[in-house]
């Protein structure tokens, strides 16, 4: 079992820059691919970025290339997700997630925490 826990979140200004945590326990994350995931209201969970854990290799939704900056810090077991330049679009629930399917597919990941509020205001 991997336990994942984000914060972070909360009410900014469009422009504004943002970091959001997520902090896993349990076991061991070697193998694990973690993701970032956003569902805003009425639409589907959408894949935002992604790192695997082992050789930190990253990967970016078209949608926030450039702007989202994903990393992790194996002393801390702590995945992080640096959002510049926000948007009121970017509003969303944020969701970390564990898993060793598909990178932006979320049925793949067999893990996931509770989720972090993001709201943007213009």
């Amino acid at each position: 079992q991997v336990q994942l826990v984000e914060s972070g979140g909360g009410l900014v200004q469009a422009g504004d820059s943002l970091r959001l945590s997520c902090a896993a326990s349990g076991r061991t994350l070697s193998s694990y691919i973690m993701g970032w995931f956003r569902q805003a209201p009425g639409k589907e969970r959408e894949f935002v970025a992604a790192i695997t854990w082992s050789g930190g290799t990253t990967y970016d939704a078209n949608s926030v290339k450039g702007r989202f900056t994903i990393s992790r810090d194996k002393g801390s077991s702590t995945v992080y997700l640096q959002r510049n330049s926000l948007k009121p679009e970017d509003t969303a629930i944020y969701y970390c997630a564990a898993g060793t399917g598909t990178i932006w597919r979320a049925s793949t990941y067999d893990y996931w925490g509770q989720g972090t509020q993001v709201t943007v205001s213009s």
